[in-house]
């Protein structure tokens, strides 16, 4: 691949107006109003494919946003690459924050600011200018699928009937996904992990109607104060979730893994300075990346009731509320902690107040064996154009539609992003570095290359 940069060079004023022509399609897909731009944006996926070298590429309905399908099938004995991408993005607001127009890309101090310039049009886009490079020069080493949603930011609800109804056209060795990020710029990374998800709401209701809590206070049990007192008894002094069964299910991460995910670069001062906080906390026995990476958590995202208004009123409430998460790992069913945390909740709440927990949504983790030989194709592209070897990470974000697909199709997905943390994806003033996105072209065709000798 002694000529990849030069092609690359050569065509990235074309790369980059081709991404734009993408970008400036308001892909949301969170909004009914933008539904006919899901559509525009998928056509635009299918002609981008077409003219990279697929052999066919359609538009198909699902029972939400449209999904985009291509393929070059060059030998069915040949291991296929399934790329995974997603065409939708995040709304713009707050945009009175944005320095520029979010739908019309421009370049400045070496970066495009858009959105949807990293998460994930431009990301997406390097898969398809490294195949292009593949087809065009004869060096495509297997056989390529393209599957582009238009639903990942809000959940990807529609996807995994979609992935069933067409189980054998979608078949693959491993799935490749460009959605995550890089620790630095001069760090290649690879994610191994993503935490799961289980989110309920939680209602305590006390008296029938609010009261005076002067004549009230003292005989009757305040729900919020029963509450507080709930919350504050899932977890303990060192850490850790004390709702029974919890951790059952829960895989240590073996200790050369641990030794790997230590190399990545971090400083807990700068990292309290950079939120402005004091101190961490967290469950005892693990670093603050592990934290937030290989072991689960548990937070109250909000809470409410009673008097909230300016000055004062001095009532006790009827009700209390609370959002709660709680972050897992792999092995951990979403579904299982659903149910054993609702059954805990209501085990231990006084006779005094009535407990009702809802299930709002959540999702499986997702893990990837660092000795898996995707995992080892990623391993060495990387090393290729960063030179030197990449770390593993593990994120404490979720991205549900990973662990679905390795239930659906039984293969891996490896995530290798080139993302980095100041991209500001989902906010204002979305970017991606010029040179991120030309690494990843750079880097992608390596992946194939060394994944296809892997099968021999």
């Amino acid at each position: 691949m002694e000529d990849l940069k030069n092609y690359i060079e050569e065509n990235k004023d074309r790369f980059l107006e081709e991404l734009f022509g993408l970008i400036r399609i308001p892909s949301i897909s969170s909004i009914d109003a933008n539904k006919p731009d899901m559509y525009k944006a998928a056509e635009y996926w299918k002609k981008t494919l077409l003219k990279a070298g697929v052999d066919k590429a359609k538009v198909y309905d699902t029972e939400g946003h449209p999904v985009t399908y291509a393929e070059k099938i060059i030998d069915p004995k040949l291991p296929t690459i399934l790329v995974y991408a997603h065409m939708d993005v995040m709304p713009v607001d707050p945009i009175d924050l944005w320095h520029t127009d979010p739908f019309e890309p421009v370049i400045k101090d070496g970066k495009i600011w858009a959105r949807g310039a990293d998460d994930d049009k431009g990301q997406g886009f390097m898969h398809a200018k490294a195949f292009e490079y593949m087809v065009k020069t004869n060096q495509l080493p297997c056989n390529v699928k393209f599957m582009i949603e238009g639903e990942e930011e809000i959940g990807s609800p529609s996807l995994p009937k979609w992935c069933k109804d067409n189980i054998d056209m979608l078949k693959a060795d491993v799935i490749v996904v460009s959605d995550t990020g890089m620790i630095d710029p001069k760090t290649p990374t690879i994610t191994t992990g993503l935490r799961g998800l289980s989110y309920w709401e939680v209602e305590v209701t006390g008296p029938n109607r609010d009261l005076h809590s002067g004549l009230f206070g003292g005989a009757v049990v305040n729900p919020i104060n029963v509450l507080s007192n709930l919350i504050a008894d899932l977890t303990d002094k060192d850490g850790k979730i004390t709702i029974p069964g919890f951790y059952d299910d829960v895989i240590d991460l073996p200790q050369a893994e641990r030794d790997l995910l230590a190399k990545a670069p971090h400083n807990d001062e700068e990292y309290k300075k950079a939120i402005d906080v004091d101190e961490l906390g967290g469950e005892k026995g693990y670093s603050t990346t592990e934290r937030t990476g290989i072991r689960p958590s548990f937070d109250v995202c909000g809470i409410w009731g009673g008097y909230t208004g300016e000055g004062a009123k001095t009532v006790l409430p009827s009700k209390a509320y609370a959002k709660i998460s709680t972050r897992l790992v792999p092995n951990q069913n979403n579904h299982k902690i659903g149910e054993i945390f609702k059954k805990h909740l209501e085990n231990i709440a006084p006779k005094s107040v009535k407990v009702n927990v809802k299930y709002l949504h959540g999702g499986q983790a997702y893990g990837c064996s660092v000795d898996l030989p995707e995992y080892k194709a990623a391993e060495k592209a990387l090393k290729e154009v960063y030179g030197k070897q990449a770390i593993p990470v593990r994120s404490g974000g979720s991205i549900p539609i990973i662990s679905e697909f390795e239930e659906i199709f039984g293969i891996k997905s490896i995530l290798m992003g080139f993302g980095l943390e100041s991209n500001a994806i989902h906010s204002p003033n979305e970017n991606m570095p010029l040179e991120q996105f030309f690494n990843g072209i750079n880097t992608i065709p390596y992946f194939y290359k060394y994944f296809a000798e892997s099968f021999k």
